[in-house]
């Protein structure tokens, strides 16, 4: 297995990312038996988040039990599991109520990447970058990042980071097969190049459609 660094941070992740987006109909023992296969094989990067109503993070956690120190660890933040308006979002509220929740779920302390699932178009970003900053400073997550959001957000992002001396993006996620390239490549990866970010990517086959 090849490493690399998460853009300019320090930390090495495996240049395979294993995405767990189990959903809660797959057999738990076959789950796990896989996370174990890819660390086995040298993948040490894992990505969840609430999927299945967070059925994903409680089996990640059941598979790396014992074998925690050996994984980047990343889960994700814009839903948790309740009914009111302030359950979705990336408030601060429902920042510190999803990173305790996916702690517990994941049967950890902390998180190695803690990504902002999507945009949150109400929320502002200052409000969001300094509870992500709380949450670093805690010790529950090493590192942050975004998913899904406007490039133009991930440079304010950075700016507003940079001025209140607030934790900053390492990574980026954001979809990127062969029947989508039109934002990563003329614009999310040269902010990346020019701010030193990580590139994660999902849906590689599109959705199974390659």
């Amino acid at each position: 297995m090849e490493y690399r660094n998460l853009g300019k941070a320090g930390v090495k992740v495996s240049k395979v990312c294993l995405g767990a987006a189990f959903r809660g109909q797959e057999d738990e023992k076959v789950c796990i038996e896989v996370v174990q296969r890819a660390l086995d094989l040298g993948c040490n990067f894992i990505d969840t988040a609430l999927y299945g109503g967070g059925r994903s993070e409680q089996v990640v956690g059941k598979a790396i039990k014992g074998r925690r120190e050996e994984v980047v660890l990343t889960t994700k933040i814009f839903g948790t599991l309740g009914n009111s308006p302030n359950h979705v979002g990336l408030s601060r509220v429902n920042l510190l109520r999803g990173i305790e929740a996916s702690l517990q779920r994941l049967q950890t302390d902390y998180v190695d990447l803690y990504l902002l699932h999507s945009f949150d178009p109400v929320t502002p970003l200052e409000e969001t970058l300094g509870a992500l900053d709380d949450i670093v400073r805690q010790g529950k997550a090493r590192y942050v990042g975004c998913s899904n959001f406007p490039p133009w957000k991930i440079v304010e992002a950075l700016w507003i980071s940079q001025r209140e001396r607030l934790a900053s993006f390492a990574c980026i996620q954001n979809q990127y097969n062969l029947l989508n390239r039109w934002e990563m490549e003329p614009e999310l990866m040269p902010i990346c190049r020019q701010f030193g970010l990580g590139i994660m990517t999902y849906s590689p086959l599109a959705f199974g459609v390659l």
